[in-house]
């Protein structure tokens, strides 16, 4: 996608003249800030301005575009590995722009040694993800690099799709709109933390990676009051609610009560000293919707398997201070803020 999520990868040095580390590429105040002054004043156009998860073309059919790259580690966890993280990702950051997935081109960096039952298996994966979300794998670029040169596989997904009729932008968010998920928080950052530092770890946790297109095309179907859709990956709940807040100006309430998480998933980030409102989703999203829609999104979203646990967590209230203030359990209030950097590399 053309965002501050996957341009800060890019490897590029800042004006500064600082070097570049892990967390500038964990899509939070430091990703912000390379874009601010390192990649924007160099590339800035209409389009990569928005910074959404892709970006709209102008053309005789408006098309989408979104890339990504992934390097996850392990390549396997519970729940998914690199390929389907791959597929799911660029589906989604379509979907969510409200255009239809209509392909997606595929490149693979293979670390020399890697053994090819991997290789296949992550493809088998691929294949079965790209049929779930109903899209086909039409081009792709295969390189091989040297022993200690990479990291097994790494994967670059681009994705096109045909926008849909919906304007989905935070522009349109006005005082009294309801924020909603889909379904429970940090399942994915939180079972590839644990597959990767504590393998001996016997957990129930799985990452929720899944392609979203469908239930979200229902969504924008059978409910004309949405808004604007966003899949809280890196940066987490907490990353794209600070984001909304800033960008629209308006206060942001969260209720924490009303914040659905596992038992299994707050037990592991209890463990690791870590707010589940950070953690990276990749099978959720984030919907803000008119007061007057709740019920039919909703009804809409718990009508899907991947929705079953879509909750109202949030309003946007009347004052301009772009401000996201949680209402925690315990009947006191913080403010959510972008995390500074990456708590959890190589997560997607």
């Amino acid at each position: 996608m053309i965002s501050a999520n996957n341009l800060a990868n890019s490897g590029i040095t800042p004006a500064t003249g600082q070097r570049i580390s892990l967390a500038h590429g964990g899509g939070g105040q430091l990703t912000d800030d390379l874009l601010a002054s390192c990649v924007l004043p160099r590339l800035a156009n209409r389009a990569l301005n928005e910074l959404l998860d892709s970006a709209l073309l102008p053309g005789v059919e408006r098309l989408a575009l979104t890339i990504d790259s992934y390097v996850v580690q392990p390549l396997k966890f519970p729940g998914g590995d690199i390929g389907r993280l791959a597929v799911c990702g660029t589906v989604n950051d379509l979907a969510v722009c409200g255009a239809r997935p209509l392909g997606i081109a595929l490149s693979l960096i293979l670390t020399e040694g890697l053994e090819r039952r991997t290789l296949e298996d992550i493809l088998d994966s691929i294949a079965a993800a790209a049929s779930e979300a109903n899209v086909c794998i039409v081009t792709g670029d295969t390189k091989v690099v040297g022993r200690g040169q990479g990291d097994g596989i790494y994967i670059t997904t681009a994705g096109v799709g045909a926008a849909g009729p919906h304007k989905l932008h935070p522009d349109a968010v006005r005082a009294g709109d309801m924020l909603i998920v889909s379904g429970t928080i940090a399942d994915h950052g939180m079972a590839v933390m644990l597959a990767r530092e504590m393998p001996q770890v016997q957990s129930a946790l799985k990452s929720d990676v899944a392609p979203l297109n469908h239930m979200i095309e229902q969504l924008l179907r059978q409910v004309p009051g949405v808004v604007f859709l966003r899949d809280p990956t890196r940066g987490g709940l907490a990353g794209v609610a600070a984001d909304l807040a800033a960008r629209t100006g308006l206060h942001l309430t969260l209720l924490e009560e009303n914040i659905p998480v596992r038992p299994e998933t707050w037990h592991a980030a209890d463990m690791l000293g870590i707010d589940p409102l950070d953690i990276a989703n990749e099978g959720k999203i984030v919907v803000v919707v008119r007061p007057g829609s709740v019920d039919q999104a909703l009804d809409a979203l718990c009508a899907d398997k991947h929705g079953t646990d879509a909750r109202i967590i949030g309003i946007f209230g009347k004052q301009n201070d772009g401000i996201c203030e949680l209402r925690t359990c315990m009947g006191g209030s913080r403010i959510l803020q972008k995390p500074y950097g990456e708590q959890l590399p190589r997560i997607c």
